[in-house]
């Protein structure tokens, strides 16, 4: 089977699963279960940070796409709509805990001297910083110092920059003017270019 067969077979599968899950066919339910809840998983604790937690909204996302699959329109696939869903709910979790209002993230922000100059400037040696440490080493680093971040400048950062939703959604998502939203990305990132500057230096326990 060639590139082009292999590609068209693929769109069947789904176009089969996606009849199936309207014919109310419990086992492409079960299919659909088992093959996005990993990647379900991930996406709703980078957002509620908590095992549980994030188990509930996926959860609830599947049982909110049983319920509407027969409005399903396949602009995308089952699995990106669920994401979607999943997304929405650690969302609306987050927003019933009251996680998501405005913090203070100054203090995480660089602080310049009356110069112009950072205080708190940390020499960057040559070299890429892949070179010298594990990839994976250096995930694990950078999701660290992403969930100190205060809440609402952290989802900003994770809907914008790994979900990669446009700053005209994630402000949607957060209930913020688009231009809250930019300010509060642009905050977000600053911090965390700080916060993993130790990645540079090779100190990823700072």
């Amino acid at each position: 089977m060639d590139r082009s067969q292999a590609e068209g077979q693929a769109e069947l599968d789904e176009t089969e699963l996606v009849a199936r899950l309207k014919a109310g066919d419990e086992r492409a339910f079960e299919m659909l279960v088992r093959r996005e809840t990993g990647r379900l998983l991930a996406a709703a604790r980078r957002l509620v940070r908590d095992e549980a937690a994030a188990y509930d909204c996926v959860q609830e996302a599947f049982l909110s796409a049983y319920k509407a699959i027969d409005g399903f329109e396949p602009r995308s696939s089952v699995g990106a709509w669920l994401h979607r869903i999943t997304i929405n709910a650690a969302l609306m979790r987050l927003r019933k805990e009251r996680r998501l209002a405005e913090t203070s993230i100054d203090d995480l922000l660089p602080s310049f001297d009356s110069d112009g100059w950072r205080r708190d400037l940390v020499e960057v040696p040559a070299g890429d910083p892949e070179s010298e440490l594990e990839r994976r080493r250096i995930r694990e680093f950078v999701r660290s110092k992403i969930d100190v971040l205060p809440e609402g400048y952290r989802t900003a950062l994770v809907l914008r920059d790994l979900e990669g939703w446009s700053t005209r959604e994630a402000a949607e998502a957060l209930g913020i003017a688009e231009g809250a939203m930019k300010v509060r990305l642009h905050r977000a990132r600053a911090a965390l270019k700080r916060l993993i500057e130790p990645l540079w230096t090779g100190d990823v326990s700072a």
